[in-house]
């Protein structure tokens, strides 16, 4: 509930205002029209004010313009701040795409060390992202997701942009998974150059495959080329594998050409030798000749006593 002293102090305090702000605008009106008009006496009488409030207006100019320097000065922080922000945003940005970036980049990389793996002309291939890893102690396979709709069949060599992969064990329609050189059932038959001695390569978890059953071990040297020889017809033949490297014990691992660490793409051979034997030569076993080369062929019964009949051609 208001009270009645209430009431007269706000209307106290509005009286008040209302006449400053009418001397005010009663001063305005009056320096104005004193500086505006053009008289003898009255150009006097602005000298006179202009000479007693100089003295008073040095020593109020100076706060003035130290305090129109700190705003300006406080604008400009304002402005810089605001700019800092902007710009920290900006190189929030340009670190997401610095690393957009930087993938493309090795992505790109990839794919042109896959065109650099050297081929047979007619060895068809199909490229896949790897989108799974199921590496473990006992097991070291990846998934790629390229399957049978793709072509790939069972057994397939699987190539990154430096060497052999592995080789395909098994296949969906639209996936298959890739048996890595480092798992312990992988043996694939290699070639050691360039003294030509074969071998195998056998997994074993370790990154460096054993070099088993080598003939003429004497002839082989740390850092030979280790390729596929092509035998049992599921590798092709000259795919790059690996350097051969001596352990301390004596035996003989394979360094392998391809980054399982950075394995991203493969590709899938779909691989087919053509030197499959599936009839036999004619020159070992000649056609029968037709039975009308030797005329009709007649009874037993109906041939002379004594004679017997032709021998069968081709038997």
């Amino acid at each position: 509930m208001a009270r009645p002293g209430d009431d007269r102090t706000g209307e106290l305090e509005r009286r008040l205002r209302r006449a400053f702000l009418l001397a005010a605008a009663v001063l305005c009106l009056g320096l104005f029209a004193l500086w505006r008009i053009d008289n003898p006496r009255v150009e006097r009488l602005r000298m006179e004010l202009a000479d007693a409030v100089l003295p008073g207006m040095s020593w109020v100019a100076g706060p003035i313009e130290v305090a129109t320097a700190m705003l300006r000065d406080y604008r400009n922080f304002l402005d810089v701040y605001e700019q800092n922000r902007a710009l920290r945003r900006e190189i929030q940005r340009l670190r997401a795409w610095r690393e957009t970036a930087r993938a493309l980049e090795e992505e790109n990389a990839q794919l042109r060390a896959l065109n650099h793996v050297r081929l047979a002309p007619r060895t068809v291939f199909v490229t896949g992202d790897v989108i799974g890893d199921s590496g473990g102690p006992f097991s070291q396979t990846v998934l790629v997701n390229v399957g049978e709709r793709d072509g790939v069949l069972d057994g397939s060599a699987a190539v990154d942009g430096a060497g052999l992969v592995g080789r395909v064990v098994g296949t969906g329609e639209t996936a298959a998974r890739v048996l890595l050189l480092t798992d312990f059932s992988s043996r694939v038959p290699v070639m050691i150059r360039p003294s030509g001695r074969r071998a195998i390569l056998a997994g074993d978890g370790a990154s460096a495959p054993r070099l088993e059953f080598v003939d003429a071990v004497d002839e082989v040297r740390p850092g030979d080329q280790v390729e596929t020889s092509g035998e049992g017809g599921v590798f092709p033949p000259g795919l790059p594998v690996g350097r051969v490297i001596e352990m301390p014990d004596g035996g003989l691992r394979a360094t392998l050409a391809a980054d399982y660490n950075r394995l991203e793409f493969v590709r899938v051979l779909r691989y087919q030798p053509d030197t499959r034997i599936d009839r036999p030569a004619g020159l070992i076993v000649p056609p029968a000749p037709a039975p009308e080369q030797f005329g009709p062929m007649l009874p037993q019964s109906a041939l002379p006593p004594g004679t017997l009949p032709p021998p069968a051609v081709g038997n």
